[in-house]
């Protein structure tokens, strides 16, 4: 998520929002009405499939502060016991369940088409199903295409039930917050939506009291605890949720918080889950799509890092499960894109976000059930 220092010649570009196509009269049935979408900023597919990797399990090339226990918690003998004891709830239940793209063992190419492979080209890539070359920092300069959340949000069905929740103050600029009228926040931002005043002033209480250890992005558990508030209060029919402490700590060489993190990410992400199976709305009418916004590098001396001359950052994965998803499981011989990511998200809904322009990604392949 650093910020890289490249000109941004994006300032006072103009877009043209494009008309909304509808696909729910492709004669297919569509049993998702809610689609929830989580990004962990610069998890390494490595870890994903084959756990901790030991190259990183010291002191030198991981930072590792207590080595006894992060190996007593996140070393097994074998990759697949590796994998399941980091993200239990991903191999456990979405492995089972749903499918996942990215395991490059299994013949599988998952990567960002953007040549940066930092935050805002690649969340672009991914909201928008396209790169563009405008998209070179990560500077806040609002961005001048449609997200799929935009999209989304000028369709009356969804009208005001999108919202997006991150970690990062720069998400606000992606998403182009004052433009497509979806709701955001970030970071630091007040709590403004809870049921209670007096639970809002809990919350709040969390963002002002935990120490800012980094300037523009807040703690994963700010993040979720605010999220998971508007999703019991406000209902929303589409939910971003980005966290990111993964790429914080990899990019701070802690090898050791970078598992802790995806370990603590995957139970926020069966947390959120199971709630909306508990709920008459959303149970088995929500699908969920996990994915990243670009990988990182390859062994001990590159891992901290992503970035266009880094070999590796431009590995990605993805994780989907939901109604209409067949329950495939890690998924071979098939290759994907990130900006396949937006065009999923709205055709899990039945909407044609794809035909908006020519330039975006079809869906990821075979995630619908026909």
């Amino acid at each position: 998520m650093r910020a890289l220092v490249i000109t941004a010649a994006l300032v006072g570009l103009l877009v043209a929002v494009p008309e909304s196509v509808s696909a729910q009269d492709s004669g297919r049935t569509h049993h998702t009405e809610n689609v929830v979408l989580v990004t962990l900023d610069g998890m390494r597919w490595e870890e994903v499939f084959h756990g901790a990797d030991n190259r990183m399990m010291n002191v030198e090339d991981g930072g590792v502060k207590d080595l006894l226990a992060t190996r007593r918690r996140f070393w097994r003998g074998t990759p697949k016991a590796r994998r399941e004891v980091l993200m239990p709830f991903l191999w456990h239940v979405i492995a089972k369940e749903g499918q996942l793209f990215g395991d490059r063992s299994r013949q599988v190419t998952a990567a960002a088409r953007n040549p940066h492979k930092f935050s805002y080209p690649g969340y672009s890539e991914l909201l928008c199903g396209f790169v563009d070359e405008r998209i070179r920092s990560n500077n806040k300069i609002p961005n001048p295409n449609v997200t799929v959340l935009e999209f989304l949000q000028r369709i009356p069905d969804y009208s005001g039930r999108i919202a997006a929740f991150s970690g990062w103050d720069v998400h606000p600029y992606m998403i182009n917050e004052e433009r497509s009228g979806v709701f955001v926040e970030s970071a630091f931002d007040p709590i403004t939506v809870a049921a209670t005043p007096e639970r809002q002033a809990m919350l709040q209480a969390q963002v002002d009291h935990l120490p800012r250890y980094w300037e523009h992005f807040a703690f994963d558990s700010l993040t979720f605890a605010r999220a998971m508030e508007y999703l019991r209060v406000k209902r929303p029919r589409v939910l971003y949720l980005a966290l990111g402490e993964t790429d914080e700590w990899a990019h701070a060489r802690r090898y050791d918080l970078y598992l802790q993190m995806a370990n603590r990410n995957d139970r926020m992400i069966r947390e959120l889950w199971e709630w909306i199976q508990a709920d008459p709305q959303y149970r088995d009418k929500t699908s969920l799509l996990i994915t990243v916004d670009h990988g990182r590098g390859r062994g001990p001396r590159d891992w901290t890092d992503h970035g266009a001359n880094v070999i590796g950052a431009a590995k990605v994965w993805f994780a989907v499960m939901g109604p209409d998803t067949q329950a495939l499981g890690v998924r071979e011989n098939v290759a994907t894109t990130l900006g396949m990511t937006a065009a999923t998200v709205a055709a899990l809904l039945g909407e044609d976000y794809r035909g908006t322009d020519e330039r975006i990604a079809g869906p990821l392949p075979d995630v619908i059930r026909e």
